[in-house]
């Protein structure tokens, strides 16, 4: 992995700075955003250092896998919200803001929550066609 600057996501599993602990095993630590969009707003984070998602292992991508389900569970059920999105950032173009891999899981309330647009376009069959056979390829499976 290539070396990258000490992140506030770093601090918080070092102990030196302070987090509200949801969840926490040797790989993944889970703790409640201090900059919520919602009630319950918690962030997920391996304890494998990496920048972005595909950087990661295969260990600690399962392990972030294993836990969001569960942990999504418990946010549900604490807060009584019905719907959340779950959030994962890679570049300051696709929003990234702490250099750290993280999901966020954001409940869902009327006026609060997570607010977004979504500019659908469409696909080519063409173009969807030579995609899927070069990531098929780019991923040795054929």
């Amino acid at each position: 992995m290539i070396e990258q600057e000490v992140t506030i996501f770093d601090r918080i599993i070092a102990g030196e700075t302070p987090c509200h602990r949801v969840y926490e095993d040797d790989q993944v630590l889970a703790f409640l955003d201090i900059g919520p969009l919602s009630d319950g707003h918690t962030l997920l984070i391996p304890k494998e250092r990496a920048r972005y998602l595909h950087e990661l292992s295969d260990p600690a991508a399962a392990a972030l896998g294993r836990v969001l389900p569960r942990l999504c569970r418990a946010v549900l059920a604490v807060t009584g919200a019905t719907a959340y999105n779950v959030i994962q950032n890679n570049g300051s173009a696709a929003h990234q803001a702490v250099f750290y891999v993280h999901f966020h899981i954001i409940p869902k309330f009327p006026n609060r929550g997570l607010g977004i647009s979504w500019s659908a376009g469409s696909l080519d069959s063409a173009r969807a066609t030579e995609l899927a056979r070069k990531m098929r390829a780019e991923m040795g499976v054929g």
